[in-house]
């Protein structure tokens, strides 16, 4: 259930940015570039072992999953986007944001289980979980790039302090695998 969870989340945090319209993966290719999406249609075809029948068949209707899950999640995010821009929310203000992120999911994961049972009927049940395995990697390598291109972001109005243990260059790094620190 919790990987669910993340798949979903992970999901909708990718294409986050994704504006997507009635012109469907043609304007997803614009919004986010080609060279997104080429890299990640091979990094699935690759990592599952997509032969060029299955691809053939199941990228294009992956694709459209993701433009739905996208679409499911677009009013939240608004409303999310909304809250972030007021200095103070009322109670019925918050209600309504997570109200709102649970709607969303919700959503999210019958949409999911509607396209699982269209994917099932390209790919054998072991393809569908290297699916599921290589969506998830791909996302955390994309998360994972990110994080080292753009700085985070504060949602706190206090001035930058040095001793933040939040700060990745403040934080005790020493129990990470590989770490040399």
């Amino acid at each position: 259930m919790k990987k669910k969870f993340l798949l979903i989340l992970i999901g909708a945090a990718l294409f986050n940015i994704v504006d997507a319209s009635a012109q469907g993966q043609q304007a997803n290719r614009q919004l986010l570039g080609n060279d997104f999406w080429e890299r990640r249609n091979d990094f699935i075809k690759k990592e599952v072992g997509l032969t060029a029948d299955e691809a053939s068949k199941f990228i294009p209707l992956e694709t459209e999953f993701r433009i739905k899950i996208v679409e499911v999640g677009r009013e939240c995010r608004s409303l999310a986007r909304e809250s972030q821009n007021r200095q103070k929310m009322s109670d019925s203000d918050y209600s309504k944001l997570v109200d709102c992120q649970i709607e969303t999911r919700i959503k999210e994961a019958q949409l999911e289980k509607e396209y699982y049972e269209r994917f099932k009927k390209i790919l054998s049940p072991e393809k569908l979980y290297k699916y599921q395995q290589a969506d998830i990697r791909f996302s955390r390598e994309l998360i994972n790039v990110r994080r080292t291109d753009v700085p985070v972001r504060s949602n706190s109005n206090r001035p930058e302090d040095s001793n933040n243990t939040n700060r990745p260059e403040n934080r005790n790094n020493t129990n990470r695998p590989g770490n040399t620190r």
